[in-house]
């Protein structure tokens, strides 16, 4: 009884876990999960709309970057003026300092060549007044006095030409003291008003250079912030360009699924595609392969191999079997398949078709009026895709068949039956 129990639990350990098993593998997609291509084509869509976005953003972004690096650039180029200015203004700020340092010497000069005429104008002065008052006595030059003193005429004219001369003497010299004097101040004045006017003019670039120093600061604290914000702009593009990166492998990886999704769907609907009933002329190749007459010839006018050309009169390799037939007679394909080429070719195979099989065989059809498929058209076995002719390189109207197995010509003999 007891094993009975132990045997129960141990199945019904196993169904639960066959259970659990299974609703984890219905919940979690599987890499197998078979997804249609049409599917495929609206993810598809959907990855080329957000790669157009991030793309743009990108563009966007770069757009940015690069005005940003121009502001930068032209930034720089002021910054460089504004230092050079700058510097120059210093310089001319040092010069004028020189030249008033200069001027201070010059004015200090003059000062004391002007305090030596005064100290010298005042010690003539003083012994000016010294002989004068030795002469009189109450302050005042009194020629009776010298008169009255002189023992004759002669002593009399002789003081007065000795007072004369020691007076004019005196001013004389007081006179050229004066007078070099008064230069000296005005020499001193002039250079003292230039050393104003320079100290005017310092002040002056001082300010200026003062103004283009901030200026300089300023212009230094905006390229930070330019800087910055590239700096910004370029960590957004790297961030796209992986975003970009990652789309790309994504939608490389879709369109590589649809291509799968598409040739299984051929290969399933190609299966599934069975000849028109009553067809004549149906054969099956080796592989059991089905093909179809693809024309209703009348005669067959050419085989396929060398041959001498009709038209050209040379030696050349007919990659085809020639099935003459009327004008506008239909032309069907011989297999479903997908049309590759439809296309006009002058002085050779006229209006013409290519359908590839998938299955490493390829079909044309020359020499067609026209054609009335297009090309990524999926054509059934039988369906018509144009009309026999007399196009191109043709001397009558006839259908050119050609195969082609792996990119090589083989003879359609092999598989359709040519009476």
């Amino acid at each position: 009884m007891k094993k009975r129990q132990l045997l129960v639990s141990i199945i019904a350990g196993l169904l639960a876990a066959v259970m659990v098993f299974g609703l984890i593998a219905m919940a979690v997609p599987t890499a197998d999960a078979a997804k249609t291509s049409a599917e495929i084509q609206q993810e598809i869509e959907a990855l080329k709309k957000e790669h157009k976005k991030n793309k743009e953003k990108l563009n966007a972004l770069k757009d940015q970057l690069a005005g940003n690096q121009t502001e930068i650039n032209q930034l720089v180029a002021k910054k460089n003026a504004i230092d050079q200015e700058v510097f120059l203004l210093n310089q001319q700020v040092q010069n004028l300092s020189q030249q008033i340092t200069a001027y201070n010497g010059l004015i200090a000069d003059k000062q004391a060549e002007l305090d030596t005429a005064t100290a010298r104008w005042d010690e003539l002065s003083q012994q000016y007044k010294a002989r004068v008052r030795a002469m009189e006595e109450n302050g005042s030059v009194s020629y009776w006095s010298v008169l009255f003193q002189a023992n004759s005429l002669s002593d009399l004219l002789d003081r007065l030409n000795m007072i004369e001369e020691i007076a004019a003497a005196d001013q004389r010299r007081m006179k050229e003291l004066n007078e070099a004097a008064k230069e000296v101040s005005e020499a001193k004045n002039g250079l003292e008003s230039e050393k104003i006017a320079l100290e005017a003019s310092k002040k002056e670039l001082e300010e200026a250079s003062q103004q283009m120093e901030d200026s300089r600061l300023a212009a230094e604290e905006l390229l930070q912030t330019l800087i910055a914000k590239g700096q910004a702009y370029q960590a957004l593009i790297d961030e796209h360009e992986k975003i970009e990166s990652e789309s790309l492998r994504e939608l490389s990886a879709a369109e590589t699924a649809y291509d799968k999704a598409r040739e299984k769907e051929y290969l399933e609907w190609l299966a599934a595609q069975k000849p028109p009933a009553n067809t004549s002329g149906t054969t099956v190749d080796a592989s059991g392969k089905v093909w179809l007459m693809p024309i209703n010839y009348t005669h067959f006018s050419s085989p396929f191999g060398w041959r001498i050309h009709p038209i050209y009169g040379d030696t050349r390799f007919h990659a085809g079997v020639d099935l003459s037939a009327p004008t506008g007679t239909p032309i069907v394909a011989t297999r479903a398949g997908v049309v590759t080429t439809t296309a006009y070719e002058a002085g050779g195979a006229g209006y013409f078709v290519n359908i590839n099989h998938l299955d490493g065989f390829v079909t044309r059809y020359m020499h067609m009026t026209h054609f009335v498929v297009v090309e990524g058209q999926t054509v059934k076995a039988g369906q018509v895709i144009g009309y026999c002719g007399s196009t191109g390189a043709s001397t009558g109207p006839h259908l050119h068949f050609g195969v082609y197995y792996n990119g090589s010509a083989v003879n359609p003999a092999q598989y359709i039956n040519i009476r």
